[in-house]
């Protein structure tokens, strides 16, 4: 199996509430690629795998001016913008999946957070993933120390921002849960995403209201950099729904650390060490939608 590149893509500009109307816009108008089709399985079941690649010698990032040609192309590309793993469909590349770096990795305390990105294959944006500091140290002070991850969803044709949240039904020893749920013309469809008993790669099932199984993601072992195979009923392949599952198996590879930064954070919380403060852009996700503007 080839991998890939897991290093920086540096290409600039402000990921504000303008540009993500731009980028809606984008998405909305962009031709899909005749070579990168994305139709269901005659099986039944859409199928997508994700290659996390871990060198820098891959076709969107290395060459020369290639940054600076990928940040034209979208302006949700942010100076610390990493693509670290790319989505395979029917057996062509589909999708591009990128973290912010530097809010990882350079920040501390409560303005360290994850933000997730997924793009189209030509680097049109589809969706953000944000872990909400704020309504995570929420859960986990409610969880009394369990440290429980709460995350917002954004997609490019949705008028509804997702929420998924890890569950603090947990007991020592036994698989986690996350939970969300997707608005529909007729009502609210609820997902679960329960991790696998016996987990080495970082399986998880994905199961509908009715507690029946629609989807699953299965993580290689054997790989140097990760490697997951994903599914989704035909009949509840949704985009959100897919959009969901791949940012998802992205989450996967930063799932404990983002564990214990958030376990970390409530202690210093409690210790007085901590002033929290809530980044601007995760404010705008709490705002009042009926204040007056």
């Amino acid at each position: 199996m080839a991998t890939k590149a897991l290093r920086a893509l540096d290409v600039g500009g402000p990921a504000g509430d303008e540009a993500a109307r731009e980028a809606r816009v984008e998405a909305r108008s962009e031709q899909s690629d005749p070579k990168t089709p994305s139709k269901p399985g005659k099986d039944g079941w859409h199928r997508f795998d994700i290659d996390v690649w871990i060198t820098n010698l891959n076709s969107v990032e290395f060459g020369i001016y290639k940054r600076s040609r990928n940040k034209a192309k979208s302006r949700q590309f942010s100076t610390d913008m990493d693509i670290f793993a790319e989505i395979i469909e029917n057996g062509q590349r589909s999708g591009l999946l990128g973290y912010r770096k530097d809010l990882w990795t350079d920040k501390s305390g409560m303005d360290k957070r994850l933000v997730f990105k997924l793009f189209t294959a030509g680097l049109g944006w589809r969706a953000t993933m944000d872990m909400m500091i704020g309504k995570s140290l929420q859960q986990t002070l409610g969880a009394r120390g369990l440290p429980i991850t709460a995350f917002s969803i954004n997609t490019d044709d949705d008028d509804f921002i997702i929420y998924l949240e890890r569950s603090g039904n947990k007991w020592p020893l036994l698989p986690e849960n996350f939970a969300f749920f997707l608005m529909n013309e007729h009502g609210p469809e609820f997902y679960r995403l329960r991790r696998a008993v016996i987990n080495l790669g970082g399986d998880y099932t994905l199961l509908n209201q009715k507690n029946e199984i629609v989807g699953w993601l299965d993580g290689k072992v054997l790989t140097l950099g990760g490697y997951w195979k994903g599914a989704v009923k035909v009949g509840d392949a949704d985009k959100r729904l897919l959009a969901v599952m791949k940012l998802f198996a992205g989450m996967i590879l930063f799932n404990r650390h983002a564990r214990r930064h958030v376990r970390e954070l409530y202690r210093d919380v409690l210790a007085g060490k901590v002033k929290p403060v809530i980044d601007r852009h995760e404010g705008d996700l709490y705002m009042n939608p009926r204040r007056v503007r």
